[in-house]
């Protein structure tokens, strides 16, 4: 019989050689007008955004961003759920993305949630008649520049967690549409380091920074020799995980409020509950004083786990 250590590689290099039939994203696109007061919606009313969703889903699913090819269930989920705060007859609309990005964890049917992000500037111009058109090196418009941004970020995290820094290109992709968004004089917010620190630019800045790296190569342990190995051996992943939580505090230390290190707690605090819950006592109090001292505002959660 194979050993477990053997099975791993053999279901890893499987899942490196065997992306060869599919596309790479599967994408779900909500859309919320409930927000919006009746004389900000355009002239077609709902018709537009049902039309919407379904043009935004085809950009992202129906293209290729990769030169890999992916099997049917390794294709990376991305939720893109949109609440829309105004909107003009002009085709002008205002929305708060919530972005998340999931990860299937080996021999079981969790997804482990990647990244939970919200983008409080999703504002766009959309005129049905008008196709959406990308260029990576050229800007055509803010909607296809926020859909080709949060696909590249996807890829790049997806890539982090099967590979230690495996997600370099397409970090550098999402900077570029970022840096040409930024420069086309179209007057959208998110682009730049000015303003919100929450912003567009921060997340793909913090994805760049020389000084996260050790939270990069984290994100590969926690993922891949942790979170994929659990089911087997779920004392070595606890280890592991603390491992990467005592390296995420280094990293605050250099980089304080980093938005990269606050999206992870964002995704991760209830699944770190679920994962040390079985732990013991000592473990529970370890991971309770870091993660309160880290993501204090979930605090209180997170002393579940030492009652």
């Amino acid at each position: 019989m194979k050993s477990f250590s053997s099975t791993l590689v053999f279901l890893f290099s499987f899942l490196l050689l065997t992306r060869l039939q599919a596309q790479e994203i599967a994408c779900t696109i909500t859309l919320r007008t409930d927000q919006m007061r009746l004389n900000q919606q355009s002239n077609n009313g709902q018709q537009v955004f049902g039309e919407m969703q379904r043009v935004m889903t085809d950009f992202v699913n129906g293209r290729r961003w990769t030169n890999d090819q992916f099997r049917e269930e390794e294709k990376i989920h991305l939720d893109i759920s949109l609440t829309f705060q105004k909107a003009t007859a002009q085709g002008d609309y205002d929305a708060q993305a919530t972005i998340q990005v999931y990860r299937p964890i080996f021999n079981s049917s969790y997804e482990s949630v990647l990244l939970r992000y919200v983008d409080r500037a999703f504002s766009f111009r959309y005129l049905p008649e008008n196709p959406l058109n990308f260029n990576d090196n050229v800007f055509s418009d803010n909607l296809t520049s926020l859909l080709a941004y949060y696909s590249y970020i996807a890829l790049a995290l997806d890539y982090d967690s099967f590979g230690k820094r495996g997600g370099e290109q397409w970090i550098q992709r999402a900077y570029n549409v970022a840096n040409i968004a930024s420069s086309s004089g179209g007057g959208f917010t998110g682009w730049d380091q000015r303003g919100d620190q929450r912003s567009r630019y921060w997340l793909v800045e913090n994805l760049q920074n020389q000084q996260m790296l050790p939270f990069r190569e984290g994100f590969y342990t926690y993922h891949r020799l942790a979170m994929d190995s659990f089911g087997e051996q779920p004392d070595e992943a606890r280890k592991n995980i603390l491992g990467v939580l005592n390296t995420i505090r280094q990293v605050v230390q250099l980089k304080p409020s980093a938005l990269l290190i606050n999206s992870f707690f964002d995704a991760k605090s209830n699944e770190l509950i679920q994962v040390f819950s079985k732990g013991t006592a000592a473990e529970k109090n370890q991971v309770y004083q870091v993660l309160s001292q880290l993501d204090p505002t979930k605090a209180d959660s997170y002393r579940q786990l030492i009652k």
